[in-house]
C-alpha cells in the first residue's frame, strides 16, 4: 500500500479532497499540519501555530513554525512515506525543502506563487530555494504554472481540483421566483474585489429601482473575512441597502443550495490562481461573471458559459449583470452550457485520475 505524507493544512476543504480521493484509492495518508484539522481515515499530527493569527504579522513572525521543524523531519524519517508532498509553495513548500526528503513534490496554489515571491528579495529566494529542492512541481492552472515558471526552469505539472459533479447540480426549488438575485460565495478579502460587485450592483438597482420584470432585486454575499466590516459600511450608505444580505460564511451543506439560489454569481477578482467558486457555481447550471486575471479566465468558456471583464472596472461588472439579467435566453442557456462545461473539463473524478497519473509516476521513477 504506498503511503503519502502530506504537509497541509488538514482543515482545508481542498486538502480534504485530495485526501478522500486517495484513500479510496488505498494509499495510506499522514497529513502535518500547522493548522490543526482532522480527516477520516487520515492521521493528522498537529503542530498548532495559528497560521490565521500570524498572517498579517511581520516575516520573521511567520516562520514561527520552523522551531518545529526538527520535530517534524524525526516524523516524517518515521512515517518514511513513498513521497512527501507539500500543498502550498511558500510556508508549507519551505518546511519540505528543508526536510532534505526524497521524493518531494510541491504544490502551487496562489497566493504562494502570485503575492509571496513579490513581497521581497529574501521571499522570492525562499520561493526559488524551495523549488530546486523540489522533485516535482504542481499547478492547479496554466496561468499559476507560467507564473512558478518565473523561478524555476523545471517542468510544471497542470493538477485541476476539479468539482464534484454529483454534489455541486442544478436544484430548480432552490430558487426564490419572486426575486432576481445576483450572489457571491468568497472570503471577504480586498483580493477577491467585492466592494466593486457592490457598486456595480447598487448602479444597477438604482437603474432599475429595485425591480425587473415584477422581481425584485438582491445580491446576496457568502463569507467572512477581514474585508468585512468595510463591506458592510459601504452597503450602509446605499439606497440598494435593503436588498443586499451578508450571509457569513457558508457552511459545506448549504454551499450547492446557495449558489443554486442565485440567477447569476458575480466574481469580481482583483487576483486569483484559478476560479473554483465559478467552477462550483457552474456545475449547478448558474452562469457566471469573472474577472481577467491570473488563472481565473481559465474557468470558464468566455462568452459561452459566463462573461469575462476587467478588474476593477464597476462599469464593466454593471454592463454584464445587466445583460444577463434583461437576456433571460442568454442567461438560461449559458447555464445549460455552463453545466456542461464543467461535467466535460473539470470533473473532479477526471481530474484526480489525471493527478493519480502522475503520482505513478512518481511511484515508478522512485522504484527504479
Amino acid at each position: 500500500m504506498p503511503k503519502i505524507c502530506y504537509l497541509a493544512d488538514a482543515s482545508n476543504s481542498h486538502v480534504k479532497k485530495w485526501c478522500d480521493f486517495f484513500l479510496k484509492k488505498g494509499y495510506e495518508i499522514e497529513i502535518i499540519s500547522l493548522n490543526g484539522g482532522s480527516i477520516d481515515g487520515v492521521t493528522v499530527h498537529n503542530f498548532q501555530t495559528n497560521v490565521n493569527e500570524v498572517r498579517n504579522k511581520g516575516l520573521f513572525s511567520k516562520f514561527n513554525y520552523l522551531k518545529h521543524r526538527k520535530e517534524i523531519k524525526a516524523l516524517i524519517e518515521k512515517i518514511r512515506p513513498d513521497f512527501l508532498h507539500a500543498q502550498y509553495a511558500s510556508s508549507y513548500g519551505f518546511l519540505g525543502a528543508l526536510m532534505g526528503y526524497k521524493p518531494y513534490i510541491l504544490s502551487v496554489w496562489g497566493t504562494d506563487i502570485y503575492d509571496f515571491p513579490r513581497n521581497g528579495l529574501l521571499q522570492k529566494m525562499i520561493i526559488k530555494y524551495n523549488f530546486k529542492k523540489a522533485d516535482y512541481i504542481f499547478s492547479n492552472s496554466i496561468d499559476m504554472a507560467r507564473e512558478a515558471n518565473l523561478y524555476t526552469n523545471k517542468k510544471v505539472y497542470i493538477t485541476y481540483f476539479g468539482v464534484d459533479t454529483n454534489r455541486f447540480k442544478p436544484i430548480d426549488e432552490a430558487k426564490d421566483q419572486a426575486y432576481f438575485t445576483f450572489g457571491i460565495v468568497k472570503s471577504l478579502e480586498k483580493k477577491y474585489g467585492i466592494k466593486y460587485l457592490i457598486e456595480a450592483y447598487d448602479k444597477l438597482y438604482t437603474k432599475y429601482q429595485g425591480a425587473y420584470k415584477g422581481k425584485k432585486l438582491r445580491l446576496l454575499i457568502g463569507g467572512s473575512g477581514q474585508e468585512e466590516a468595510a463591506l458592510k459600511d459601504q452597503v450602509s450608505g446605499l439606497e440598494s441597502r435593503a436588498s443586499i444580505s451578508f450571509l457569513g460564511r457558508v457552511q459545506p451543506q448549504v454551499i450547492v443550495a446557495t449558489y443554486n439560489s442565485c440567477d447569476v454569481c458575480v466574481f469580481p477578482s482583483l487576483r486569483e490562481g484559478f476560479g473554483v467558486s465559478a467552477i462550483e457555481s457552474q456545475a449547478c447550471q448558474v452562469p457566471v461573471i469573472i474577472t481577467r486575471v491570473g488563472g481565473h479566465p481559465e474557468s470558464v468558456d468566455e462568452g459561452e458559459t459566463g462573461l469575462v471583464v476587467e478588474s476593477k472596472s464597476v462599469q464593466g461588472l454593471f454592463e454584464a449583470m445587466d445583460k444577463l439579467m434583461t437576456d433571460d435566453q442568454l442567461r438560461i442557456d449559458m447555464g445549460k452550457r455552463a453545466r456542461e462545461f464543467v461535467v466535460s473539463t473539470y470533473r473532479f473524478e477526471d481530474n484526480f485520475e489525471d493527478i493519480s497519473k502522475l503520482y505513478d509516476m512518481v511511484l515508478e521513477k522512485n522504484r527504479l
